[in-house]
C-alpha cells in the first residue's frame, strides 16, 4: 500500500526571485530573493510581522504573490492551492495545526487523499502508518484521536501528514514555538533523521539559540525585505543575528536592580482546583507574592501552572483553600473582582483569552476602561476619547498596525502581544500574572516585555512570572516557585538551576538540596 502522493520529481533546489506581497496597509515581502539547496536545513529569520510567514504561505501555495518568480528545479511554477504545492513536493506544517480533534491520527493523515476513495480499511492503514512514523522517528498511536495527544505528539501528526503525501521540501512555521524544551530536543532528532533520507526543510523562527543549533544557513527579514541571504550558521553569531533582525544592538543580559520587597500583595493557601478534564491540577498550592518583586514559576508544562493563573485571576473556581489579594479575600470571586483589585493578567492564550480576534485594536485597548471617564460617562461611550486613548498606546508601545479601528486577528503574534501588554500595564496593576509573556516574540520583542516586567517590579507591583523558559526565570526573578503535579515543591532563591531541575521532576527542596551535597 503506497503513501498518497504518487510519483514526484525530486527537488533539488528552490529558489524564489523578486517576490512581492501586499496586504492592505501592508507591504508583507518587498521584493524578496530565497534559495533552498536540498538535504539542508535553512533558517528563515526575522522579528515578529517581518514577512516570514507570508513569503512561505506563497511557496506552499496559500497565497498568490503580487510580482515576482518561485522555480523548482530551475523551472517556474505557480501554485493555486496548497494541493498543487504537495504534488510538486512542497509541504507547510503550520504554526497552528490543521487537525480534526475529533478524528483519528490515521484518519487525519488520509483526510483529502483520493486513496482510498471509497472503501476504508482502517487497520491496514493504521499498521502503515505506524510502519511510516517509524521511518522517521515519528512514532505516535494512529488510533489515538487528536485531541488525546499532547502538543509534541500533534506536530508529529502534521509532519506525518506532508511527509505521507510525499513532501520533499518541509516548512515548518514557528515549530517549536508550542513545546517544552525536552520536546524540541526530539523535534531536532526527527529533523536531522528527515534530513539524512534526502528531505530539506525551512525552518521559520526567531529563537536565536535553536537557529544556531539546527540550521546550516540562514536568511534574515526586517520589515518584509532581506538583510542577510543564505549566510552559512556557523560564520555567524547570536548577536549579529540579531542585529540583522531588528536593527540594532539587543542587549541579552537585562539588569535587574537590587530592591527590598515590601507587603505581602497576594497570600495564596492550600488551594485545589480541576482541570478542564475535571482532574486535579492544583493539590494544596501555597505562595505569596510582595509588592515590588517579580516571583517565578518554573515547571514543565502541563503541571498545574494555567490553572493556577485561572485561579488568582477569577477565571476558574479552586475547590478549597483561599486567595487573598491586599487582604481582602478573594476566593472564588469573579475576574471583576480582580480587575477592581487592580490585579491584571497577561494569558498563555493571546487569542482567544486575552483578545476578542474579530474586534478592532481599539475595543480590545478599552476592555478595562469602557465604564471609566473620558471614555464612558454613564451608558455612553466617547469613541474620540477610547481612540485618542488608543493611538497614544500604540505609540507607546510601538504597536505596528494598518490602523487602530483594525481586528486584532490580523496583527503579527508580537503587535498581539504589545496590546496586551499595553492594556494590562496602563492599568496601573497592584498584581500582575504574566503567563509565557514571550513565547513566540522574536529577541527584540522579547526584550521589550522583558523591560516592560523589570518597569513594573520598580513601579512596585507585584508580579507573578509563569514561564517554561528557565533563563527568563533566572534573569527577571527575585525567588521562584517550582510546581510539580500541581504542588509547589520549594522555593528557589539562589537560582540554582540543578535544584530547580530537580525539582521539577517531584523532588521536594529538601532533598534536592540533599542531593546536591558533595560526597564525604
Amino acid at each position: 500500500m503506497d503513501s498518497g502522493s504518487g510519483k514526484q520529481e525530486i527537488v533539488n533546489v528552490v529558489t524564489m526571485r523578486g517576490i512581492v506581497k501586499r496586504f492592505p496597509g501592508v507591504l508583507a515581502n518587498d521584493h524578496v530573493d530565497f534559495t533552498l539547496k536540498k538535504g539542508e536545513i535553512h533558517a528563515l529569520l526575522g522579528e515578529n510581522g517581518a514577512g516570514k510567514s507570508t513569503l512561505m504561505n506563497i511557496l506552499a501555495g496559500l497565497y498568490r504573490p503580487d510580482a515576482g518568480i518561485v522555480n523548482i528545479n530551475n523551472k517556474p511554477v505557480t501554485f493555486s492551492n496548497p494541493r498543487q504545492a504537495i504534488s510538486a513536493g512542497i509541504g507547510m506544517v503550520h504554526q497552528h495545526f490543521m487537525l480534526v480533534p475529533s478524528q483519528t491520527v490515521t484518519e487525519n493523515i488520509l483526510l483529502g487523499l483520493e486513496k482510498p476513495s471509497f472503501l476504508l480499511h482502517l487497520k491496514e492503514y493504521d499498521r502503515v502508518i505506524s510502519d511510516f512514523g517509524k521511518q522517521f522517528g515519528l512514532e505516535v498511536d494512529p488510533t489515538a484521536k487528536i485531541w488525546q495527544l499532547s502538543v509534541g505528539e500533534q506536530q508529529r501528526v502534521e509532519l506525518l501528514k506532508m511527509l505521507y503525501r510525499g513532501a520533499e521540501v518541509l516548512i515548518m512555521d514557528e515549530p517549536t514555538a508550542v513545546l517544552a524544551p525536552t520536546e524540541i530536543d526530539g523535534l531536532f532528532a526527527i529533523m536531522r533523521k528527515m534530513i539524512d533520507q534526502g528531505k530539506s526543510i525551512i525552518f521559520i523562527s526567531h529563537k536565536l539559540n535553536e537557529v544556531m543549533a539546527i540550521s546550516d544557513e540562514v536568511t534574515v527579514l526586517r520589515h518584509g525585505r532581506v538583510t542577510a541571504a543564505g549566510v552559512a550558521t556557523k560564520t555567524t553569531t547570536i548577536p549579529e543575528l540579531a542585529r540583522l533582525m531588528v536593527g540594532r544592538e539587543v542587549i541579552f543580559d537585562l539588569q535587574r536592580k537590587p530592591q527590598k520587597p515590601g507587603k505581602v500583595v497576594v497570600d495564596v493557601k492550600d488551594v485545589c482546583a480541576l482541570n478542564d478534564k475535571g482532574l486535579p491540577a492544583l493539590q494544596g498550592a501555597s505562595l505569596h507574592v510582595c509588592a515590588g518583586e517579580i516571583v517565578g514559576l518554573a515547571g514543565v508544562a502541563g503541571n498545574g501552572q494555567r490553572e493556577l493563573a485561572d485561579v488568582l485571576t477569577g477565571l476558574r473556581k479552586c475547590s478549597k483553600g483561599s486567595i487573598c489579594i491586599q487582604d481582602e479575600d478573594v476566593t472564588n470571586k469573579d475576574a471583576g473582582a480582580g480587575i477592581r483589585h487592580n490585579v491584571s493578567h497577561i494569558p498563555e492564550d493571546r487569542t482567544h483569552v486575552g483578545t476578542a480576534p474579530d474586534l478592532s485594536v481599539t475595543d480590545n485597548m478599552i476592555m478595562k476602561k469602557y465604564h471609566q471617564k473620558p471614555i464612558g460617562n454613564g451608558w455612553f461611550l466617547s469613541m474620540q476619547a477610547a481612540e485618542k486613548y488608543t493611538r497614544e498606546l500604540k505609540d507607546a508601545y510601538d504597536i505596528i498596525a494598518p490602523s487602530i479601528n483594525t481586528p486584532v486577528r490580523m496583527l503579527s503574534g508580537g503587535n498581539l502581544q504589545r496590546v496586551i501588554l499595553a492594556r494590562e500595564i496602563s492599568a496601573l496593576p497592584t498584581f500582575m500574572v504574566a503567563v509565557q509573556p514571550t513565547r513566540g516574540l522574536d529577541v527584540g520583542a522579547i526584550e521589550g516585555v522583558q523591560r516592560l516586567l523589570l518597569t513594573q517590579r520598580e513601579a512596585g507591583s507585584a508580579v507573578l512570572l509563569i514561564s517554561e523558559e528557565l533563563d527568563e526565570l533566572l534573569a527577571l526573578s527575585d525567588r521562584i516557585y517550582v510546581i510539580y503535579e500541581g504542588k509547589i515543591m520549594g522555593e528557589v532563591l539562589d537560582g540554582d538551576i540543578e535544584k530547580i531541575g530537580l525539582m521539577m521532576t517531584g523532588t521536594p527542596c529538601e532533598t534536592a538540596e540533599k542531593e546536591q551535597l558533595p560526597n564525604v
